[in-house]
């Protein structure tokens, strides 16, 4: 028997406790996660920087903040798995707090970017902490649409992290996400561990949060790694098709195209995306079929993006939304995460597999930056098509022949 207690006697309720609190931190993590996005030109530009830095700077900050994401996500994971996934959602976002305060006194880039590290550390913990915390306490039957409700008031975090940047200076658009994480840990008072978690832990002889069990082990490592590869295109458009906007409309003709309109175009679209992919799977039962037809929409939308020569900057934004939508397949994407791994690995996977997904954003940025070079192709658009190929190839593989999770009990364990 399954015991009970506050989120799960109210988890015939959709919007209990548990989603709400997860929903919010996942929105503070969005915030963040794409703020300098927001920020990056005009944060460089007073710093000091110019011209071809602004971008490479850029890039390279933002591989700070995704390998502070790839060391938190293995340590929330394992952390969630073995004292608890409440807890992780204290602690992450504490991290997140301090560190996004100190993003508003940097000085330089050396600063600056040993803030982003500790920042990504800190928002590493929310997501994968949050979903496993929703697919615990929500029936079978429910939880897809408990972590579709989480993705699409998370996502949002987004449309805040742009009207901030048009209000305010970008300091101070760091002091809000640090002021908005201590709000939220004064929320999460409210909320208790999943059931599922209490029973495993009067289970003392059962390994939990056993990182390296996902390796020594072919069925978990393959699942791992399929889980992972999935959302590799989801950064792709993101981090380099999106964040670098300005850069593609320069090189289709358009001049004074914002980076922040286009990132908050694009997540409108990913808003949208969701809230379709995940009635979709509710509809169609499948968590797999519906991530097949999202990743072919996301090649189309990567195609004309890449492809036609837009006549105007507004043309030029509709395609953003449209690459938004494409990808908005990211809360199938962290629930088969949740779904594929027993309860005494479920947080460490959740956890990391969004985050390594995030972090797969280095190699990716660091490809681009070698591919569009001078010496290479020359080309933005050249360096688009060659990595944004590559991306969607890993993607469709990873979902060949993966395992359907939609209807599967989670109360079970990984025999280590």
């Amino acid at each position: 028997m399954q015991t009970k207690n506050f989120n799960q006697a109210s988890s015939d309720k959709i919007l209990n406790a548990a989603v709400i609190v997860a929903a919010l931190g996942y929105f503070v993590d969005i915030y963040d996660l794409l703020l300098f996005g927001f920020v990056r030109i005009k944060s460089l530009t007073d710093l000091g920087f110019a011209g071809q830095e602004l971008t490479d700077h850029g890039l390279s900050l933002q591989n700070w903040q995704m390998g502070g994401m790839l060391i938190g996500g293995i340590l929330w994971g394992v952390l969630g798995d073995k004292l608890g996934r409440v807890r992780v959602l204290y602690f992450s976002i504490a991290l997140y707090s301090i560190a996004n305060l100190l993003n508003g006194f940097v000085t330089g880039y050396g600063d600056y970017s040993f803030y982003r590290l500790i920042a990504g550390i800190g928002l590493a913990g929310e997501l994968g902490a949050g979903i496993t915390l929703v697919a615990e306490v929500l029936p079978k039957e429910k939880r897809g649409i408990g972590t579709m409700v989480v993705a699409s008031i998370g996502l949002s975090g987004a449309l805040l992290a742009w009207v901030i940047e048009y209000f305010f200076p970008w300091r101070v658009c760091y002091f809000i996400g640090g002021g908005l994480g201590v709000l939220l840990l004064i929320v999460r008072i409210s909320v208790s561990e999943s059931g599922i978690f209490r029973n495993l832990q009067t289970q003392t002889h059962i390994s939990r949060g056993n990182f390296f069990a996902l390796f020594n082990n072919w069925d978990r490592f393959t699942r791992f790694l399929r889980c992972i590869f999935i959302g590799t295109t989801t950064w792709f458009v993101v981090g380099i098709l999106v964040m670098l906007a300005p850069e593609f409309g320069k090189a289709k003709g358009l001049e004074g195209i914002s980076a922040p309109n286009a990132i908050a175009i694009c997540y409108s679209g990913l808003i949208l995306g969701d809230l379709v992919s995940g009635a979709l799977s509710q509809l169609l039962r499948s968590r797999v079929k519906v991530m097949a037809i999202f990743l072919a929409l996301d090649a189309i939308a990567i195609a004309v993006y890449l492809t036609l020569p837009f006549s105007s900057p507004f043309m030029f934004y509709a395609s953003h939304f449209l690459l938004g939508f494409s990808v908005g397949f990211w809360v199938i994407f962290v629930t088969i995460g949740a779904e594929q791994f027993g309860t005494n690995l479920r947080s460490t996977v959740a956890t990391s597999v969004p985050n390594f997904a995030r972090g797969m954003q280095v190699p990716i940025n660091e490809s681009f930056k070698y591919l569009k070079s001078a010496a290479v192709t020359g080309s933005v658009i050249t360096a688009g098509y060659i990595v944004g190929a590559a991306c969607l190839g890993i993607a469709f593989i990873a979902l060949w022949g993966m395992k359907e999770t939609f209807s599967k009990d989670l109360d079970y364990v990984e025999e280590i």
